[in-house]
């Protein structure tokens, strides 16, 4: 393994000091006031006044610097959020879970907002800097998130180094993180089987992560080339491959997606499309289809929006671009069908969704991260990564967990 290990959150975004408070941070204070106060959930702050729910034991936001927070926010509301929290300005109480905390506001994102000034979001969320992914920008904004340390993701992964949902056996009960390396080879082997992967299949994986998905192929008796266009990716998938003894039967290919050629009777992709950019749906979908021997399948494992909502946010630049996955977009399942349809001779074929499950997997990785800090600091990420993460995680768990997100595993075949 190598290691990677910046002090900024991401090695192009270093956090900016906070902007000065003014009239748009009272304004901005006014309107969270507004926001929080038919809300499930009680925001301190440290000069003493009270926000939102006065209940016992709603979750409670405590906001140690006002002035800083609220000068954030009237910056940039998405993005001032974010960096609030990792700038220390505000934090869970104790005894709140970020996610419980941010659930409420997941649930009611679509309502918060009067549709009048919705409509004039732009104004105060930036546009047009979510940069795009051409063959050379892909591979930048990969290396943003993917690069940043092997040991890093291992910290907080179980051993399939899988980092996409799980698929649990029963949500009946909360799942416990003993249960996430089956349920992660569980996911798996339901995308193989959506796929009609078998002994001897011609299998194409466009995403190889850390090599988990390919070995379970090859394991089936299937070729498999997967690729990549991540270098540590590559490096620790690969030694996982030899160590696993299926290296004659898995090519790991740094190669972009556009540049892939042959025929394979299978092709497989666990969560890469939120990374490809509606720009290259076209593209993406297109070079799927051209790859696709007759009689085969596709199994896409993709995280969704409803396609209102990825309408109304599809130009917006957020907090999880800058920090997180930038050049990313999240798809809605109509449009995954428009663009079959205008592109492709795909069809949609079956629809497999377990956003529930994502919540799950969410929940588990940040307990996990919280538990191993102390090996992730000693790769010398410092404690700005660890409150970028924290928030980052959360978040997505509360969108999963409130249904404003969802993720579904969606087959592909030729009608």
């Amino acid at each position: 393994m190598t290691s990677l290990a910046p002090v900024v959150p991401n090695a192009s975004q270093a956090l900016a000091p906070a902007p000065t408070y003014g009239l748009r941070g009272a304004i901005a204070k006014r309107v969270l006031a507004r926001i929080l106060k038919p809300m499930p959930v009680t925001a301190r702050l440290a000069t003493g006044e009270v926000y939102g729910a006065r209940a016992p034991g709603a979750p409670t936001l405590v906001i140690d610097e006002p002035d800083a927070f609220f000068a954030r926010l009237a910056q940039s509301p998405m993005i001032g959020l974010g960096e609030a929290y990792m700038a220390g300005e505000w934090r869970a109480a104790p005894g709140t879970d970020l996610a419980d905390a941010l659930a409420p506001f997941a649930e009611r994102m679509t309502s918060l907002i009067k549709p009048v000034f919705y409509k004039m979001r732009h104004a105060v969320l930036p546009r047009g800097l979510n940069p795009e992914n051409t063959v050379a920008g892909a591979r930048r904004n990969i290396e943003a998130h993917y690069d940043l340390s092997n040991e890093m993701f291992a910290a907080f992964l179980d051993p399939s180094m899988m980092y996409s949902s799980a698929l649990f056996d029963s949500l009946d009960t909360d799942p416990a993180l003993p249960d996430l390396e089956a349920a992660q080879l569980r996911k798996i082997d339901a995308v193989l089987d959506q796929a009609g992967v078998t002994e001897g299949s011609r299998v194409l994986e466009i995403g190889t992560g850390w090599g988990t998905l390919a070995i379970r192929a090859a394991r089936r008796g299937a070729h498999v080339t997967t690729l990549t266009i991540s270098s540590e990716q590559a490096a620790l998938a690969q030694q996982r491959v030899d160590a696993a003894g299926v290296g004659d039967r898995v090519e790991i290919a740094l190669r972009d997606y556009r540049d892939q050629t042959g025929l394979f009777d299978a092709i497989v992709s666990v969560e890469m499309i939120e990374a490809v950019g509606e720009k290259y749906w076209p593209t993406y979908f297109g070079a799927i289809d051209a790859l696709l021997a007759p009689g085969g399948a596709v199994s896409i494992q993709a995280i969704l929006m409803e396609h209102d909502r990825y309408l109304a946010t599809r130009d917006t630049y957020t907090w999880i671009h800058k920090y997180i996955f930038p050049g990313g977009l999240l798809p809605s399942v109509r449009a995954i069908e428009e663009t079959l349809t205008s592109h492709t001779a795909l069809a949609l074929d079956r629809v497999d969704g377990m956003g529930q499950h994502y919540a799950h997997t969410l929940r588990l990785w940040r307990e996990k991260f919280g538990a191993s800090w102390s090996r992730v600091a000693d790769l010398g990420f410092d404690d700005r990564f660890r409150r970028m993460w924290e928030y980052y995680l959360a978040y997505c768990e509360a969108g999963f967990r409130t249904g404003y997100l969802d993720v579904a595993q969606l087959r592909l075949v030729r009608p």
